[in-house]
């Protein structure tokens, strides 16, 4: 196959089962293609920028298993906004690989990404973990099995989705059946289809999505804020801020903000507050 880096405009989110190979799989097509690989490590160094704090936070809170009042706490909530809107700014440039961090939830709806689930069976995953780690079998299923439940709950708090629900992405790939190149071959071609999906009217909505995330991100970020429910999505014409706050003066400090992050950019802010 001729390289398809130069022809193409599309997305690829990998999320995987840990040892199943969708590393191998999400660098081999990054490569081939000319794609940025965004993984782990580049996402945290970006949210490092927003601020000593939330380097510490970030590594303490990433890919744990929050318990129910971690997910309502403030520093949760501004990590994951953080993220999500590191991933729609690399989105945003195309041709990117996005691997882990619910890319896949926060790329829904967009046509010209492709979302897919890497797995094997646990007994091939341990096989091949042994093999690059240099690990015992033991070792390997431990890593396998922790790595998966820290991922699945993860996702879970942060996006409220199944990461094991096949639904949640456009294909799943076995890797105990499908050898990595050939899997790899198919994402390539698919990407190409997804190219054609790229219009105008794809990467305005994008973009503006992507602007709704830095809004969202500034406004949970922001210690002088106090919001207990924020949602930023942009609806075909603007971009709408959902959510609950306290007072209608807290109702005034967070759309003045909203405003302020957004400059020229259509918004509307749909808050409302209890009581």
């Amino acid at each position: 196959m001729e390289r398809l880096g130069d022809l193409t405009m599309a997305i690829l989110t990998v999320s995987r089962e840990f040892g199943s190979g969708g590393q191998e799989i999400g660098q081999a097509v990054a490569s081939l293609n000319g794609y940025e690989y965004i993984d782990k490590q580049k996402i945290m160094s970006d949210i490092s920028r927003a601020g000593h704090k939330w380097e510490e936070w970030s590594r303490e809170l990433d890919e744990s298993r929050p318990s129910i009042w971690e997910r309502f706490d403030w520093s949760f909530r501004g990590f994951g906004a953080l993220i999500q809107s590191v991933i729609l700014e690399y989105a945003a440039r195309d041709n990117v690989v996005i691997m882990g961090r619910g890319g896949n939830w926060v790329l829904k709806g967009v046509p010209h990404a492709l979302r897919i689930h890497v797995v094997a069976s646990m007994d091939a995953r341990v096989e091949r973990i042994m093999a690059r780690d240099a690990v015992d079998m033991a070792t390997a299923r431990w890593l396998a099995e922790k790595t998966d439940r820290e991922r699945s709950g993860f996702c879970n708090a942060l996006y409220g989705g199944r990461w094991d629900d096949p639904s949640e992405y456009d294909m799943v790939f076995d890797t105990g059946f499908q050898p990595l190149e050939d899997v790899v071959s198919i994402v390539r071609e698919l990407l190409v289809a997804r190219e054609r999906r790229n219009t105008p009217q794809a990467r305005k909505s994008l973009e503006m999505k992507a602007a709704a995330g830095r809004i969202k991100a500034g406004l949970l970020t922001n210690p002088r804020l106090f919001i207990p429910t924020l949602d930023a999505d942009y609806d075909g014409s603007h971009i709408v801020l959902e959510g609950i706050i306290h007072n209608p003066r807290e109702h005034d400090k967070v759309e003045r903000e909203a405003r302020k992050l957004a400059g020229d950019l259509p918004i509307l802010c749909r808050l409302h507050y209890r009581g």
